[in-house]
């Protein structure tokens, strides 16, 4: 029972008063941040409230601090020394803040230190140096031949259903799991676990939650965090040749000065992890969905296959898996003409962003052949730039081709249903009717 008030205590502070002043401020209309917390028309039109807000200027003035819709103002605060990266909590009033710490759980969450997407250098640096030692562009150039063949198999699978088929759960969620267990070291017995942890714990990226999200993402974390632990054992009493190994020991052999603590490791690894599959999971189901609406561009692709990565960056652009960011003013800067304070938070609506019509012409189209598809935001930018990018245009150049090659007649066959999340954005169902397979692929 005491657990159960702590955890209360803790969603009020964190979560509730936020929901609770979210609703009067959508339901007045007077506050953009809360709209987007708070308003349903805001998550079942995003373009129209992106469009809406953006005609009131590049840097927008909310209850919160400020909002933000323009590519470069984006640019410049994502790639700016005076700004600094949020972490869970860390913008609410001193009181707050203060039941925040009195209630913590003990937990690792991937908005709080030592998360990558929480700190600053110098531990950022030393963080990330450690893990672009072992996660190169060659070796992860050196796992498409494996997306292939796991992409190859899956759709082997799939083509023994004759009739309507989801293809989130059986498709966009197996692909980029077993690429990133088979990365980590994850036996193939605890793949279901971590959907499940990351279906679970995907909302923890949100702010104002409601009770029962904040229940559901606690024991995702909870359950995940438990995992994580006994999996870094296994690997430090039996390494493999898989990267999380290689991270392993990369640390230990690092300089004292350079090396990571168990803590630092374990954040590093588990957001490594998450980030690996979940962020993938949207890029597929996006893109296929997208593409299922464009029937005219599966022909285009399938004419003429090297768009495919073009196409991808398109994606990205129009549908972004995340959705925003948010970064406090170190100290008092110029933004597009507006000065904000030190200490003061921006909202940067990343899918906002990469739907400026000043960088992308009529950039609410979806255009595989878009010359400037690839300066989108989806990845974020400067030193917090998405240290999984090339593995995730990876997976989904590999993954969304091999579909539509195998199945280009493959068709919508019934209203999909989004996640409900708000800085993640995909699809939690998309059924389809497969068609006929052509060809098979896989030898």
């Amino acid at each position: 029972m005491a657990g159960n008030v702590k955890h209360r205590i803790r969603w009020l502070a964190l979560h509730g008063i936020v929901r609770g002043l979210a609703t009067v401020g959508a339901r007045r209309g007077n506050d953009p941040q809360a709209r987007l917390i708070a308003d349903p028309e805001v998550r079942a039109n995003v373009a129209a409230y992106i469009d809406e807000l953006r005609a009131q200027g590049p840097l927008i003035r909310s209850r919160a601090g400020f909002l933000t819709f323009d590519h470069h103002a984006a640019n410049e605060i994502l790639r700016s020394d005076a700004f600094r990266v949020t972490a869970l909590g860390a913008g609410l009033p001193a009181p707050l803040r203060w039941i925040n710490r009195k209630t913590h759980p003990g937990l690792l969450h991937p908005i709080e230190p030592p998360s990558l997407l929480s700190i600053e250098p110098p531990d950022h640096t030393r963080c990330r140096k450690l893990v672009s030692s072992v996660f190169t562009t060659r070796a992860v150039n050196a796992l498409r031949d494996r997306v292939q063949d796991t992409a190859d198999r899956l759709l082997d699978d799939l083509e023994r259903e004759t009739g309507v088929v989801d293809v989130v759960p059986r498709y966009c969620s197996q692909l980029p799991v077993a690429i990133i267990s088979d990365i980590l070291g994850v036996p193939e017995r605890d793949r279901e676990h971590i959907l499940r942890f990351g279906e679970l714990a995907a909302p923890s990226l949100d702010i104002g939650l409601t009770w029962r999200q904040y229940q559901q993402v606690h024991r995702g974390i909870a359950g995940f965090n438990a995992w994580l632990g006994e999996h870094l054992e296994r690997l430090r009493r039996n390494p493999g040749d898989d990267l999380m190994s290689q991270l392993i020991q990369a640390s230990h052999d690092a300089d004292e000065a350079d090396r990571l603590s168990e803590r630092e490791l374990q954040a590093t690894a588990g957001l490594v992890l998450a980030a690996g599959f979940e962020t993938t999971v949207n890029l597929l189901g996006n893109g296929i969905k997208m593409l299922l609406d464009t029937p005219e561009h599966v022909d285009t692709l399938a004419a003429s296959p090297q768009l495919w990565p073009n196409a991808v960056e398109e994606i990205l652009r129009l549908d972004s898996p995340v959705q925003l960011s948010a970064r406090f003013a170190k100290r008092d800067v110029e933004v597009a003409g507006t000065t904000m304070k030190r200490g003061e938070l921006v909202v940067i609506h990343l899918a906002g962003a990469n739907r400026d019509p000043e960088v992308f012409p009529d950039a609410h189209r979806f255009d595989i052949e878009r010359a400037n598809a690839g300066k989108h935001l989806a990845f974020s930018g400067g030193r917090h730039f998405c240290l999984g990018a090339a593995l995730a245009r990876a997976e989904g150049q590999v993954g969304l081709q091999t579909f539509f090659q195998r199945y280009p007649d493959a068709r919508p066959a019934g209203p999909p249903s989004r996640r409900d999340t708000r800085v993640l954005r995909g699809w939690s169902t998309l059924p389809i009717t497969l068609g006929k397979a052509p060809v098979a692929l896989s030898s």
